[in-house]
């Protein structure tokens, strides 16, 4: 068996825009010759995440509705970078809107494709060290979000519990723990 060889795109339309994410109908041909097949892809803006921490070791998250579950999750703020921002911009900017809070260090401590099956875009991960409450929460358009400031020592516990059950989050909260752990 041989290595994985790339496919070659034959064409690509445009088929929806969704706000926040596109979706495209690409045909391609396996490398192998087999005939056409079409494939979907979801083309979206790159993300962020912030698992942001309080001088007194706990860690900000945010309970806000999500459409696709139909239910109130626990989760880290996070969202879309804008066009023109960097990821460390959106993470500080969707930490204060999301939260009310901000202040201290933002170290990068991780990035990874969400479903690179499907998706196109990046998720970027942030570590906003000794952050306090600096403004009241700012969401904007159809979000709703309310602060739970959860202790460090209890977050492995939430994760098993299914607390926090956001696959994202959940990647996030793996690269928080290796950076904390090779400090």
């Amino acid at each position: 068996m041989g290595k994985p060889r790339p496919w070659t795109l034959l064409d690509t339309e445009r088929v929806q825009d969704c706000t926040v994410f596109r979706v495209h109908r690409d045909r391609l041909r396996a490398p192998w010759g087999e005939p056409a097949h079409p494939y979907w892809r979801i083309e979206a803006d790159d993300w962020v995440n912030v698992v942001a921490v309080t001088a007194a070791a706990e860690v900000v998250m945010v309970r806000q509705w999500r459409h696709g579950t139909r239910e109130i999750t626990l989760e880290i703020p996070g969202g879309i970078v804008d066009p023109g921002e960097s990821a460390a911009e959106a993470a500080a900017r969707e930490l204060l809107e999301e939260s009310g809070y901000g202040g201290g260090t933002l170290v990068p401590i991780g990035a990874l494709s969400p479903n690179p099956a499907l998706f196109t875009n990046r998720v970027s991960t942030f570590w906003a060290q000794d952050v306090r409450r600096v403004a009241e929460i700012a969401n904007h358009g159809d979000e709703e979000t309310e602060v739970e400031l959860v202790p460090l020592a209890d977050l492995d516990r939430r994760v098993r519990d299914g607390d926090i059950s956001h696959a994202l989050v959940v990647a996030a909260l793996h690269w928080f723990h290796l950076a904390r752990t090779n400090r």
